[in-house]
């Protein structure tokens, strides 16, 4: 019978930016998030794969630097180790910041479990001329060293076998432990044997020993814990007090000195460096100095946005024009194809037209993400958070916010997630209420389709200015959040930066086609919907009054002779049937009955219909001008674009002023629910709704104000 469980439980533990998740990615043929820069991941995330015979359960732990318990992260990852007793611990080590990434591994062999200790991107570290000798290191470790470069998928297989082995022989093999001072030694012995009679059954003597230590580095989380047992607090404050009256240190201090003395040590004995890796190291600092430079930093980061949001536009012009129209030669077969009647109507004017007036954005959401992809990986990304810090805090932001707030522009809902990995409650919390300010890929459609409507000529750059005035939104909220909702002091901005490298093409690839699924997922969900709920709402009521006599007009004017006369005035009857027909439909009467709150914007009842639609989920708001303006046209409308249909209904100002206000209000509703689960509040989710459409509001009636007296 087998020592090993029938399946495995391991875990996937090492420091932010380790590479852990790209790591894991290529064992389960995962795509989860990520990147050049540190926190990627921000909670648990468990994957199934099987391993030789066994079938294991692989969970990827939020990056951390220490089992201390003081962020998120830390106790999130200590809390899983410590409950859930995993059957093997892979310790996931940046072997180009070994010494730092191996303080986690003193703190792991202290817990006195099975480890794997992986040293990933190892094929970076060989090139700059350092070689490891992972047998000396395994013996002082107490467990294997896998060499692996988790992005390029080697050394996988032979993670894989380790696992397998070190689940094997865990009940047998002797633990390993970091030797202390003899006198700390002593004093952990102590305590632990105290732990060991107040937790006789609870837990093994590893974990006992574990929380010894942890007793007498004073971590306030077991001190809660055990706080009933005094004699144990009373025994732990003695053995503190006689330690730091020996050593003149405290005991965190001889704690943390013993594990860098172990890793000084141990690094001496393993680890052989050259002069090979000069020439790569020269590189970075030379590019560090023109990204980070205090003249030239910021407009090259400009300058490199504007690239992104050009291309994205310029470059996607032509598939969307392809893509364009080959739904228009889709929904002109389709048209011939059915009989005239509701299920027709249904189709091509309701479930054509919204979808396929959106998916023509597919390929600049798609360029967007390969830009997106290119910046972090890159590791470029970390380094405009560097930048950018002095530049936030004068806005009340903290520079950690940047990532969060850049990964606004792929999506707002993991953007507002990732503001955990921002230490201060008070840093988050404005994170977290001014990200839905960040133009995402949902809001692109909409201001590609009315740059390309009211400004073609300049439209990439109009869609440029969009994405600034995101980011100065942002910036004037957290200065309004910073002063009256949450006043108090900037904190202290510390961010590793990460070695440049260059992304691999899968990668990108990648990350690109994960955001495209997950853009046509929507498509199908919830756009199909909302595209036939939009249908159904503006088809009915039908056969009023009004339209019957509309209809009256109509048949005696086709009983004339044809000329152009006649041909014009069939067409008004035509057009005025389908405003009259729209204005009287359940759609048409909500939004007219809301419209006069938006009249001061000199937004249309129309307009008001794709604002409404567009709490559901921004892509919506460009399906309901489809559908809208699909209805009521004569045959030479048909063929004109959307862009040209929506270009005569409202002046550029207006166009400019409809684009302000969809950039800032209301996030959308998976927003919503994100903001309250983060902040653990609906009264923050509905403040941030209420702030974002006041914000838009004021600035939408500023444009056309202001834009008045000069246009």
């Amino acid at each position: 019978m087998s020592d090993q469980p029938s399946i495995l439980k391991v875990a996937f533990v090492g420091n932010p930016n380790s590479g852990k998740t790209a790591m894991m990615n290529k064992l389960v043929s995962g795509k989860a998030p990520v990147g050049n820069y540190p926190r990627v991941t921000v909670s648990t995330r468990k994957e199934s794969i099987q391993i030789g015979d066994k079938k294991a359960v692989i969970a990827d732990l939020p990056g951390i630097y220490s089992l201390n318990s003081l962020t998120p992260e830390e106790k999130v990852a200590r809390d899983f180790l410590l409950n859930e007793h995993s059957d093997v611990i892979v310790n996931v080590l940046d072997a180009g910041n070994l010494e730092r990434s191996l303080f986690l591994s003193t703190q792991l062999i202290e817990l006195g479990r099975p480890l794997i200790f992986v040293l990933n991107m190892i094929d970076e570290v060989e090139g700059r001329g350092i070689d490891i000798d992972t047998q000396s290191m395994s013996q002082m470790l107490g467990g294997p060293v896998v060499k692996a470069a988790g992005r390029k998928g080697t050394g996988l297989e032979e993670l894989t076998e380790q696992i397998l082995k070190v689940a094997k022989e865990s009940h047998t093999k002797k633990r390993s432990f970091i030797n202390f001072d003899m006198h700390v030694e002593n004093a952990v012995q102590r305590v632990q044997d105290l732990v060991n009679e107040l937790h006789p059954n609870d837990q093994d003597s590893a974990t006992n020993r574990w929380m010894a230590i942890k007793l007498l580095e004073g971590d306030d989380e077991i001190l809660s814990q055990e706080g009933e047992h005094s004699h144990l607090i009373e025994m732990v404050r003695r053995e503190g007090v006689n330690l730091a009256s020996e050593h003149g240190q405290s005991c965190n201090t001889l704690f943390a000195d013993a594990r860098y003395g172990f890793i000084n040590g141990l690094m001496a004995e393993s680890v052989q460096r050259s002069e090979a890796g000069s020439r790569r190291q020269s590189i970075t600092h030379t590019l560090d100095e023109v990204f980070l430079n205090r003249f030239f930093g910021l407009p090259i980061f400009l300058g490199l946005l504007w690239l992104m949001f050009q291309t994205t536009f310029s470059l996607g012009e032509i598939p969307m024009d392809w893509i364009d129209g080959g739904v228009g030669d889709f929904g002109a077969f389709v048209s011939a194809s059915l009989p005239e009647g509701m299920v027709h109507d249904l189709i091509v004017d309701g479930i054509i037209a919204g979808v396929g007036g959106t998916i023509i954005f597919l390929p600049n959401i798609v360029i967007l993400f390969f830009f997106m992809a290119l910046y972090s990986e890159s590791g470029y990304l970390a380094r405009a958070a560097f930048l950018m810090d002095r530049v936030m805090h004068s806005f009340g932001l903290h520079g950690k916010a940047l990532i969060p707030m850049v990964m606004g522009f792929g999506c707002n809902v993991p953007a507002v997630m990732a503001a955990r990995t921002i230490e201060s409650d008070r840093a988050r919390m404005i994170t977290i209420l001014v990200n839905p300010f960040m133009l995402c890929a949902a809001r692109l459609p909409v201001f590609i389709l009315f740059a390309g409507a009211f400004f073609a000529e300049t439209a990439g750059t109009v869609v440029f200015a969009m994405y600034m005035l995101s980011i100065m939104g942002a910036m004037l909220g957290s200065v309004i959040l910073s002063r009256f909702v949450f006043p108090g002091e900037n904190e202290a901005f510390v961010m590793e930066l990460p070695p440049y490298r260059l992304p691999t093409l899968r990668s990108i690839l990648s990350h690109m086609w994960d955001k495209g699924m997950n853009f046509l997922k929507k498509i199908a969900g919830i756009i199909l919907v909302g595209s036939i709920v939009l249908w159904f709402a503006q088809e009915f009521p039908q056969n009023s009054v009004a339209l019957e006599k509309i209809d009256q007009e109509i048949s005696q004017i086709q009983t004339q002779p044809e000329d152009q006369a006649r041909d014009e005035e069939l067409s008004a009857l035509q057009l005025r049937r389908g405003e009259e027909h729209l204005s009287g439909s359940y759609l048409g009467q909500i939004s007219q009955f809301i419209a006069p709150v938006f009249a001061p914007l000199d937004f249309n009842w129309k307009d008001t219909v794709a604002i409404l639609t567009g709490l559901v989920a921004k892509e919506v708001v460009v399906a309901s001008y489809a559908v809208i303006y699909s209805q009521g046209e004569d045959e030479d409308a048909e063929s004109d674009s959307l862009r040209s249909v929506l270009a005569g209904t409202m002046t550029p100002l207006v166009a400019i002023a409809f684009m302000v206000f969809a950039l800032f209000y209301a996030p959308c509703l998976a927003t919503i629910a994100t903001i309250r689960s983060e902040t653990g509040s609906w009264k923050w989710a509905g403040f941030s709704v209420v702030f974002s459409t006041m914000v838009a509001y004021s600035l939408a009636f500023s444009v056309v104000s202001i834009g008045g007296l000069f246009m």
